[in-house]
């Protein structure tokens, strides 16, 4: 069948293997679940980028305005 197909027995066998794990049969991750799971990681790195952009708008800020109540007297 394979070879029909003009595709790897490996393949097949993936393919088979994820219909028995979609379907309970045998542990692992569903596509679902490998679905969620890349849609979160993507989200983690999204996040990440803007942590990242927010500290150095952060440090950016710092060495441009001194702090505040430095120079005036206190009542």
């Amino acid at each position: 069948m394979a070879r029909n197909l003009e595709i790897s027995e490996q393949s097949i066998y993936l393919w088979r293997r994820q219909d028995r794990i979609d379907r309970g049969l045998e542990p692992g991750l569903t596509n679902g679940e490998k679905a969620e799971l890349a849609a979160a990681k993507a989200r983690i790195a999204e996040l990440e980028t803007e942590l990242a952009a927010t500290r150095r708008a952060i440090e950016l800020v710092r060495e441009v305005v001194p702090p505040k109540g430095g120079s005036r007297p206190s009542r």
